[in-house]
């Protein structure tokens, strides 16, 4: 199709409406029995004898002796379908009622998914608005944007011809304290004084399940523990930042420690301005 030809475009839009109708056995069928013209709207009735039978429909089709007859279709008038698709694609797609085998359309849809889902894969079950389920196999290590391709999924074939496929696109949702960088992931962890001065076992979150992370004594806000192998899939790694954090409401024995320690009057590095 040259660009700028405004009859081949057209040609063109209105054989991808008639695929279209003719991808759904349903449509397909009442065209074959031209109840529906290739638009997909109702034949009215011609000459008091019902619906027009046959795939064939020309403008001026049926008119009496000193009727005019023949001349080109407008974009509004009946066509017929064997001509639209013989002229793009060549001879073998003409003839009423011939239709060479032709490949279903793809369907597209979004897919969101949890956070832990993409790092760890899963399977899910889809319901698509015919009615169908489809069950979809997450890869692990999937991201946002990625798009699944289940083969001969999508819309039926025309003519015994293939399905479409069926492509889903994946959005990551944000996890509550997980966060993704490469292959890695991060997150920020609490740790009291008592466990940050003198060291401590206590458990820790990693996308595959609980673990036993180990607390240095003498830890500080901002102390990164690299845990080998926790990261996406199997692959990455996972980093703990560990925060210090007081109780809420201080405590006047820890007030009156504070006042007497040797080294109240520390000053740790600070940025600056």
């Amino acid at each position: 199709m040259r660009p700028g030809d405004k009859a081949a475009e057209e040609r063109f839009k209105r054989a991808t409406a008639g695929f279209n109708l003719l991808s759904d056995p349903v449509t397909k069928q009442r065209f074959d029995r031209g109840e529906i013209d290739a638009d997909g709207n109702e034949r009215m009735a011609f000459n008091g004898r019902g619906p027009r039978q046959g795939a064939r429909s020309y403008a001026g089709a049926g008119a009496g002796p000193g009727s005019a007859s023949g001349g080109a279709a407008g974009a509004g008038d009946p066509f017929d379908l064997g001509d639209i698709f013989s002229d793009l694609f060549g001879p073998g797609f003409g003839g009423a009622r011939t239709y060479s085998r032709m490949r279903g359309r793809d369907i597209r849809f979004t897919l969101d998914i949890d956070f832990l889902d993409s790092i760890n894969g899963a399977k899910r079950r889809i319901s698509l608005a015919e009615g169908r389920t489809l069950d979809v196999a997450i890869p692990a290590g999937v991201e946002t944007g990625q798009v699944l391709r289940l083969k001969n999924q999508g819309g039926v074939g025309v003519q015994g011809g293939p399905a479409g496929d069926a492509l889903v696109e994946l959005r990551v949702r944000p996890h509550a304290f997980f966060r993704r960088e490469g292959q890695d992931v991060h997150m920020d962890l609490n740790v009291s004084l008592t466990e940050a001065v003198e060291g401590a076992r206590i458990p820790a979150p990693t996308p595959s399940g609980q673990v036993t992370l180990t607390i240095p004594a003498g830890s500080n806000t901002g102390k990164v523990l690299r845990l080998k192998g926790k990261g996406v899939a199997g692959q990455g790694d996972q980093f703990v930042r560990l925060q210090v954090m007081l109780p809420e409401v201080v405590d006047e024995e820890l007030r009156k420690f504070v006042k007497k320690w040797p080294k109240r009057d520390y000053v740790p590095p600070r940025p600056n301005g």
